[in-house]
């Protein structure tokens, strides 16, 4: 945890903040007055960056023993509705109404004027996200197929619940869900891209013209991973959180299967940009398609055309990445020496991938 100092990205007040030529992400004394409205501690306060996100930011904010995560947009100018705190904070506080394991929202922010962009507090979960190193309470061969079979089980619940009625109904409409996002990601290219991909265009007609019929509407969470799941701090392995709403929407839940799939990481399977917990490669994980089974064996949908939310999955990846990708060239994200310049080669490596999936090149043989 660190002591809150002056910088780029943390510091102290909001005459230093003014005197900076790109803001800064936290505003020490602007914070601490939010703390202080919605009485969350006494005293200085200490912050620490968490997470893998790319785009939002979360850092976990201690005070006089008090522990929250305040969560925000990136620095701006970027557009707000691919960053909407606010709706986020509104879908988890709907989603925790219907039982669904998420961080209790605490305070919203919708002043501009405190850090430049609206943010949230939420609660801190106390708990385990399974990335890069397998949690030793959750290492044995049992307890690795039970930390897959929860991340399934947990997305059966949240596709369960009923939104043809009340104010989940409000969040958006499932009709025309699958025709919108192939829409809205082929426009996303040309603005977000300075080089010539023809996987691109190809693989969106692809999609365009092999439409499935939805057979279910649901919440969709638009980024679920095993990454974005926090899990209790003992065995056995049990879902406390899901985490990272910022894409969520209503609409066809095999879309939340087919990226949950794509992007899981599994043995003998090349590597992408979006393989963010690798050691599910190891042993006694669940591969992709005992997933999938599981998935169908609680919710009875026909999983037939999984390969077209698979491809639909890694080509949306491969646009927002090449959208990170052209903010890195710019300078944008002088900050990012990895994540950005590897995207050079990762962005063809996801259209391949989807490429793949879709049948329109080969898959190798293993």
């Amino acid at each position: 945890m660190h002591t809150v100092p002056d910088g780029v990205e943390v510091v102290a007040s909001r005459d230093a903040a003014r005197r900076l030529q790109r803001p800064p992400l936290l505003v020490v004394d602007a914070v601490t007055d939010f703390l202080d409205t919605h009485g969350v501690g006494r005293g200085p306060i200490a912050w620490q960056r968490i997470g893998d996100g790319q785009s939002n930011l979360t850092y976990l904010i201690e005070r006089g023993g008090d522990r929250v995560v305040l969560r925000r947009g990136p620095r701006p100018p970027l557009p707000r509705s691919t960053h909407d705190m606010l709706r986020e904070a509104r879908i988890q506080r709907l989603l925790r109404g219907h039982g669904v394991p998420v961080p209790e929202i605490v305070a919203v922010c919708e002043d501009d004027a405190v850090l430049g962009v609206p943010f949230y507090l939420m609660s801190h979960v106390e708990g385990t996200v399974v990335t890069g190193t397998i949690p030793s309470h959750l290492s044995s061969l049992d307890q690795r197929g039970a930390t897959s079979a929860a991340v399934v089980d947990t997305l059966v619940a949240l596709h369960r619940i009923d939104v043809t009625e009340g104010e989940l109904a409000s969040l958006g409409s499932p009709d025309g869900y699958l025709q919108r996002q192939v829409a809205r990601f082929s426009g996303l290219w040309e603005v977000n891209t300075s080089r010539d991909l023809p996987a691109v265009e190809r693989i969106g007609d692809w999609l365009g013209r092999n439409l499935p019929a939805s057979q279910a509407a649901a919440v969709v969470h638009g980024d679920y991973r095993m990454g974005n799941l926090m899990f209790a701090p003992q065995a056995p392995a049990r879902v406390r959180a899901v985490l990272d709403w910022e894409m969520a929407t209503l609409g066809d839940p095999l879309a939340d299967l087919g990226y949950l799939t794509a992007t899981y990481s599994e043995a003998g399977a090349p590597a992408t940009p979006l393989e963010l917990t690798p050691v599910t490669r190891a042993p006694g994980y669940l591969t992709r398609c005992q997933l999938a089974q599981r998935y169908r064996s609680h919710t009875e949908l026909d999983l037939t055309a999984l390969p077209w939310y698979q491809t639909l999955a890694l080509w949306k990846a491969a646009i927002f990445c090449e959208a990170i990708y052209t903010r890195w060239r710019r300078g944008e994200r002088p900050d990012d020496t990895d994540f950005g310049p590897s995207l050079e080669t990762g962005v063809p490596r996801l259209l391949e991938t989807a490429a793949q999936y879709a049948g329109l090149i080969a898959t190798p043989r293993a």
